[in-house]
């Protein structure tokens, strides 16, 4: 986990800051309050937030997904960006942090923007597929437990429509998974998600070192929802 770009050291961090972060005072104010709450390394970081509402803006998504909200800085971030007809399905199972997320979605004029799904995600993920909306999300954004990742990516690509974007956060993992040293649980989940993903041809992939590592797996136009090893 990380609240700041890995790698860089702090002036040049500060400088990358000072030259392209335009964060508006009601997401500033919530990062502020986030860094007091003692899962505070769960919070993205800002200049992830304003790169992920770039990459809502030159989709021109209206629908998205996010699984994992803690106290809402990328729902916020995505609300922001989205145009007035814009929706959020947000699931999370947390009533103590997402209090915080609706507390600013509210300050910021875009809780109807948003629907918070409070339950296991895969429970949500299924039902929504069971009423019909697969291939109807434009956007997912994926931050939630790590064990949790392939199914969640799974379900995500029945979801988002093709020319969709999934974005998965911490798949770098603060480093630990180049690390062959380091086999706990989650580690080894992402690190077998990476590997999973590299060889997927259902999907166009880029993996872009901000924050804690973003993977952009954009589903392609004519993938069909064949298995990852089948071959077209």
């Amino acid at each position: 986990m990380a609240n700041s770009t890995l790698g860089l050291e702090t002036q040049l961090y500060d400088y990358l800051l000072s030259i392209s972060l335009r964060e508006p005072d009601i997401l500033a104010a919530l990062r502020e309050e986030t860094a007091k709450q003692p899962m505070a390394a769960m919070q993205i970081a800002p200049e992830q937030g304003q790169f992920m509402e770039m990459l809502v803006q030159l989709m021109g998504a209206t629908k998205t997904l996010e699984i994992g909200v803690f106290t809402g800085y990328s729902s916020l971030c995505v609300a922001l960006a989205l145009p007035s007809n814009g929706h959020i399905v947000a699931c999370d199972v947390s009533e103590e942090y997402t209090a915080i997320a609706r507390r600013y979605w509210e300050l910021a004029g875009v809780a109807h923007k948003i629907s918070l799904q409070l339950g296991p995600a895969i429970n949500t993920l299924d039902k929504l597929i069971a009423e019909g909306q697969a291939g109807t999300f434009d956007f997912v954004f994926i931050d939630a437990d790590k064990e949790n990742y392939e199914a969640y990516f799974e379900r995500s690509l029945q979801l988002v429509r093709n020319g969709g974007l999934i974005v998965i956060d911490n798949v770098l993992w603060s480093g630990r998974v180049a690390d062959p040293k380091v086999q706990d649980e989650s580690t080894l989940a992402i690190r077998n998600f990476n590997d999973k993903l590299r060889n997927d041809p259902r999907i166009t992939l880029s993996v872009v070192p901000i924050g804690d590592g973003l993977t952009l797996a954009l589903k392609r136009r004519w993938a069909t929802l064949m298995q990852p090893d089948e071959q077209n």
